[in-house]
């Protein structure tokens, strides 16, 4: 069956910029890795995963009205995305997002502006909802009052709610939520919203009780990044290990776990299953550059997962 996602969430351009090493205070370093502007966002990057997944994916974020928001809706539409809820606000620019990418690694450290995001509105969300969804998928990307809004009308019209629990915002509520399918913050999402850092199972247990005290949820997954994800369903936890691969771009990769994640949940209503199937979708994306262009398809999730299993990894 193919469902409908609604994702409410943010639309940016990435400006990624690969380096050997982060310059020291006061450095300036001539580097000869890439430079270059991408689309991403985690809303982005979330509803392209969906859509290239094989779900009717539906956008709702709102960009300027300006060349980067004219080229974010024309790579939407390319994807098969409904981009009927994209709206532009003509006073903001479309949000931007500075990336450092360190070679060695992959490792990433971002910076946000979130210009035309900023903006988002009740009504926007409202009318996005006309679309008659089957799931609801948010992130912290955006304002307060909006995620509140989206998680208040999928409530209202008893539609499943995922939550990417990322940006942490200082001062956002989780209580607001009121209730979600799944809730999945990173590692240092969960430090930040529960002060219990997951480096140990025990830590981990710990801190998805406490996010689960937050939020009516029925599942808290939390993203391990190369140790894996951590289940928890309110009574019993479970570990699902990631795949040794060799990474050259984290970026997005802990949006296309937590899009893959509610997809293949909403596919066959099992966590467990849905937890591996979106671990085979990460790891696939972190071997390669940036973030919308990282988003594997289906079939290439599935191939991957059958290497995966033919070689025992």
């Amino acid at each position: 069956m193919k469902h409908r996602i609604l994702v409410v969430s943010s639309a940016n351009i990435d400006f990624v910029q690969r380096m050997a090493r982060l310059p020291r205070q006061g450095e300036t370093v001539l580097e000869d890795a890439t430079c270059k502007y991408v689309a991403g966002g985690k809303g982005s990057n979330s509803v392209v995963t969906f859509a290239r997944l094989g779900a009717d994916a539906v956008f709702c974020a709102k960009v300027g009205r300006d060349e980067n928001g004219a080229r974010l809706k024309r790579l939407y539409a390319e994807e098969g995305i409904d981009t009927r809820f994209v709206f532009e606000d003509s006073a903001a620019p479309t949000g931007l997002a500075s990336i450092l990418v360190e070679e060695e690694d992959g490792a990433n450290r971002i910076i946000v502006y979130p210009g035309a995001n900023s903006t988002l509105t009740d009504e926007n969300i409202e009318e996005a909802f006309t679309c008659y969804p089957d799931g609801v998928f948010v992130q912290l990307e955006i304002p307060e009052q909006a995620v509140l809004a989206a998680a208040r009308f999928a409530r209202e019209k008893e539609i499943p709610l995922f939550v990417d629990a990322g940006p942490v915002r200082p001062g956002f509520s989780l209580e607001g939520i009121g209730r979600a399918e799944i809730l999945s913050p990173n590692e240092t999402e969960c430090a930040a919203l529960t002060g219990i850092y997951p480096d140990s199972v025990e830590n981990c247990l710990k801190a998805a009780i406490r996010l689960a005290g937050m939020v009516e949820t029925k599942y808290v997954v939390l993203k391990l990044g190369g140790r894996g994800s951590f289940v928890y369903d309110g009574k019993y936890y479970h570990l699902v290990p990631a795949h040794k691969v060799q990474a050259v771009d984290t970026t997005a990769a802990g949006d296309v776990f937590t899009a893959a994640l509610s997809y293949a949940y909403l596919q066959k209503g099992d966590i467990l299953e849905a937890a591996r199937f979106a671990t085979y979708a990460a790891a696939v994306s972190v071997t390669r550059e940036g973030a919308v262009p990282s988003v594997p398809t289906l079939q290439q999730v599935k191939d991957f997962a059958a290497e995966i299993r033919e070689g025992g990894r």
